[in-house]
């Protein structure tokens, strides 16, 4: 992978704190649901509900679309990622505990004063490991839809 496209997407990574996830329900159609996320590298984590209808449906299919973006009101500012990825569940109790850990550090408040609830342990909710197969990384500042397309090693 090119090196500035990689700062590039590490960048981005860095500079947000939600996506929007992309699963596949039982009966065929996407369900897209925005959830918070970190990153190590170019790994990403999110967690959801145990029972809730995301953790149902990459039990069934790990294949996850995933979008990160912001708002912007300058057209040729846009600017953000899309990938296809697999998203399988972490077991690693350590894995899921740095997880856990290094979410709240993405809300700059949560470094200031005590979170208003009590964050969640790897046995309340399914923490899942987001790895990228494709990214497509959009920047408008060169140029309308312009598009790199990385695709990351197995």
């Amino acid at each position: 992978m090119d090196i500035q496209i990689r700062q590039q997407i590490l960048r981005l990574l860095d500079q947000h704190r939600i996506m929007t996830v992309a699963t596949l329900r039982p009966d065929g159609w996407p369900q897209a649901t925005t959830v918070g996320y970190v990153n190590i590298d170019l790994t990403l984590y999110f967690l959801c509900g145990k029972d809730s209808q995301k953790a149902k449906n990459l039990a069934q299919d790990d294949r996850l679309s995933l979008t990160i973006d912001h708002d912007t009101p300058e057209l040729m500012a846009i600017t953000g990622l899309s990938m296809a990825a697999r998203a399988r569940a972490v077991h690693d109790r350590a894995e899921a505990e740095e997880v856990l850990r290094l979410m709240p550090l993405k809300y700059p408040q949560a470094q200031s004063r005590p979170l208003p609830f009590k964050m969640p342990t790897p046995d309340d909710v399914r923490i899942f490991r987001v790895t990228p197969v494709v990214i497509s990384v959009l920047d408008y500042t060169q140029g309308f839809g312009h598009t790199d397309l990385v695709v990351c090693p197995v």
